[in-house]
């Protein structure tokens, strides 16, 4: 329960104005969440914990595009 609770509480957090080393955190500990909430979820299938893993995934990808930056055309 305590890392469900820890990933509810990442979904909280601001994410305006951060700068990169914010972002590079912020990716790597939503990616972490990420695995250890894929643990639970193979062993229990609840779709409570998926719905969660989608949400942290969604604010992930935000972040990564904008560490990426925008991809050069020929």
């Amino acid at each position: 329960m305590e890392l469900i609770n820890r990933a509810l509480e990442f979904e909280k957090r601001k994410m305006k104005s951060l700068s990169t080393s914010d972002r590079v955190k912020i990716s790597r500990e939503a990616k972490s969440l990420i695995l250890d909430l894929n643990k639970i979820y193979k062993q229990k299938k609840d779709e409570k914990i998926m719905d969660i893993m989608k949400r942290i995934t969604v604010i992930k990808r935000k972040v990564e595009k904008r560490l990426n930056g925008k991809p050069l055309t020929a």
